[in-house]
């Protein structure tokens, strides 16, 4: 599979030691800048730099590509990489919105493409583990997730994270995580869904609550913040016990502590291969002719975050909002 890369940004700069990883080669990285797409290139070890993305997308030999643009561009930059016959491994968040991805979705869907999102927690080899762990029964049925993401960022209303006209907030940032994480086990999309939130003077999310309940009756209560530290942690709790996630977005082990003080150890896959999971599931779908497995959580984690965001009268001012 041929690779290209929209946006060379830093995020890009560790998904490319992961292409080269999975493929030993990279094709294209493309720039709005062909000095920025060349000294990445260079880097890289890529083999062919574009002044455009236009560039990159007419060339024919391109067969995914990976979008590491901010997400409030994603939309429009997926709609373009589809009607040029490529398939997408897009960053997260996937979209602003459930609308943009359901279109998404129908496209590659007409024109034989695929689509998928690059969320680490679907692709993680411990988390499979822990389905089958769960599903075993040997704790129980679910009845709680607690999720926490707390990471401070620098207060400036112009960089990414808080820049209302990118789309910033913990909400697509970290909570794309806390929300994957939760959606993924999770027996049915929730359809309670509560919250509250702090807003920062541009108007984005800087912390905030989130309380979920589905049919089944199974909970979660997720905090997120841009103001404090505290730990990337997921905790699933049964009748017999709780397992503890830390590190959840990249984790490799988990641990399953019983009611008479039992612990058990879950482990599989490596938390510095994380990325190159994503590649690996990539060229799986590509070459098998497969749709993305994963696309339909994202696209519950969208309608989640559309509910939410409701809630908070929070409405970004760009075009497809």
């Amino acid at each position: 599979m041929n690779w290209g890369i929209l946006g060379p940004g830093s995020i890009a700069e560790k998904f490319a030691a992961a292409i080269q990883q999975e493929n030993k080669s990279i094709y294209g990285v493309a720039s709005r800048k062909l000095e920025k797409a060349e000294d990445f290139a260079s880097r890289h070890g890529v083999i062919h730099a574009y002044g455009s993305y236009e560039e990159l997308l007419s060339d024919e030999q391109v067969d995914i590509v990976y979008l590491a643009t901010p997400h409030s561009n994603h939309y429009e930059y997926m709609i373009d990489c589809l009607q040029h016959g490529k398939h997408v491994l897009c960053e997260k968040a996937i979209t602003v919105n459930s609308r943009q991805l359901r279109e998404i979705k129908e496209l590659a869907q007409h024109r034989d493409l695929v689509v998928a999102e690059a969320m680490t927690i679907y692709h993680m080899p411990l988390y499979e583990k822990l389905k089958e762990f769960i599903a075993s029964g040997e704790l129980g049925p679910l009845h709680m997730i607690q999720v926490s993401f707390g990471s401070v960022k620098e207060k400036d209303g112009s960089n990414r994270f808080f820049n209302e006209d990118l789309a910033g907030g913990a909400l697509f940032d970290i909570g794309s995580y806390a929300l994957s994480f939760t959606r993924y086990f999770l027996s049915s999309q929730p359809e309670d869904i509560q919250t509250t939130v702090k807003k920062y003077n541009t108007g984005v999310d800087d912390q905030s609550g989130i309380i979920l309940q589905n049919k089944e009756g199974e909970m979660a209560v997720i905090s997120l913040s841009f103001s404090a530290k505290f730990p990337k942690r997921g905790i699933l709790a049964f009748e017999k016990g709780y397992i503890t996630v830390d590190d959840f977005p990249r984790a490799s082990q988990a641990v399953a502590q019983y009611l008479d003080g039992a612990t058990k150890t879950i482990s599989a896959g490596d938390t510095d291969k994380g990325l190159t999971y994503e590649v690996s599931a990539m060229n799986h779908y590509v070459s098998c002719g497969e749709q993305a497995d994963t696309l339909s959580l994202s696209m519950d984690v969208m309608e989640i975050m559309d509910y939410v965001r409701k809630q908070w009268q929070l409405r970004y001012p760009f075009p497809f909002e």
